[in-house]
């Protein structure tokens, strides 16, 4: 598939951290297209070509990931399906998305304070 090999140019996610309690991300779709961001925790939006998302995310958030969904369809309840990382026929995700997507994964205030992150291409 294609879109799986570009799919981590899909967002640009910029980590800000706002307090020692609690990170900011702001999610960005630099693409010529729409993306469906997702979050887990933190739901999910339609981002068309220059829109962003703020998701502020709680002290001790872990295992928490964010990807990108494309070629979705949903209705006006937000029933749908995503060709990639979709999230069990759901605009807003309360769970992991399924295969294939691009995570970035994250935790905060783990171990000694600290804030962890990735970028997984496991399920993509």
């Amino acid at each position: 598939m294609g879109n799986i090999s570009v799919s981590i140019f899909i967002l640009s996610i910029l980590f800000v951290i706002s307090t020692a309690t609690a990170a900011t991300f702001e999610i960005l779709n630099q693409c010529g297209y729409t993306v469906w961001a997702a979050a887990s925790p933190g739901g999910g939006r339609r981002l068309d070509s220059g829109q962003s998302w703020t998701l502020n995310v709680a002290a001790g958030t872990k295992m928490a990931r964010i990807w990108g969904r494309t070629k979705c369809n949903f209705d006006s309840s937000g029933r749908g399906r995503c060709e990639t990382g979709d999230c069990t026929g759901g605009l807003q995700c309360t769970g992991w998305g399924q295969p294939p997507n691009t995570l970035a994964e994250y935790a905060l205030n783990q171990f000694n304070n600290l804030d962890f992150y990735d970028i997984s291409l496991v399920d993509g």
